[in-house]
């Protein structure tokens, strides 16, 4: 089943995705902001994310305004490529700044990952996992406790999420980005001989 869902979803445009969404999206564009939903609606990325249907798991759906960010434009005084309006793009994605909102609403909850689900002409929707570090039910489950531990505290608003480890430039075993290039030898800086 998680199969032909995964399928569905690669392509969304071409599939019977696009349909279902016609009909959603208007639904969840007249909902807050933030909005707590039973149940996942791609239960395939939801699981590989790390997802279960049991207690101390709570997923939401939120939605952030596409685009670069929006600047009023001088009066006076300014060549029109001085202004500083146009391609005036956020350091963060708009996933992580999903994620980072997401965090502040439910400051008791820590947050797991996030996935897209949809876009339009104005937003971005994220659905996002989060997960009760008071939970017994967490304590006691063996593959999910670490996050009870205090160095993972506000794990969104400190870049350590999937979204936030690739924004900031590191791979999973914690090392820094890949160095291409040239040495002032001429030689690649990543090759051991001179």
């Amino acid at each position: 089943m998680y199969k032909y869902i995964k399928e569905a979803w690669r392509n969304p445009s071409e599939s019977y995705v696009r349909e279902l969404m016609w009909q959603r999206a208007p639904v969840w564009r007249r909902e807050n902001v933030i909005t707590r939903i039973e149940r996942p609606t791609r239960i395939d990325r939801a699981r590989s994310l790390g997802y279960k249907a049991k207690k101390g798991y709570v997923m939401v759906r939120t939605r952030v305004r596409r685009g670069t960010r929006r600047k009023t434009r001088f009066t006076s005084g300014r060549k029109p490529k001085r202004m500083g309006v146009n391609k005036i793009t956020t350091a963060k994605s708009i996933q992580r700044i999903a994620e980072e909102r997401v965090s502040k609403k439910y400051p008791n909850l820590e947050v797991l990952n996030s996935y897209w689900v949809w876009s339009d002409g104005k937003f971005k929707y994220y659905e996002v996992i989060l997960v009760d570090p008071q939970s017994p039910s967490i304590k006691n489950d063996s593959k999910i406790n670490w996050i009870c531990e205090p160095q993972h505290k506000n794990r969104a608003l400190r870049g350590l999420t999937s979204a936030g480890t690739k924004g900031r430039g590191i791979s999973k075993k914690g090392k820094g980005r890949k160095k291409v290039g040239k040495n002032k030898y001429g030689k690649f800086k990543n090759s051991s001989k001179f």
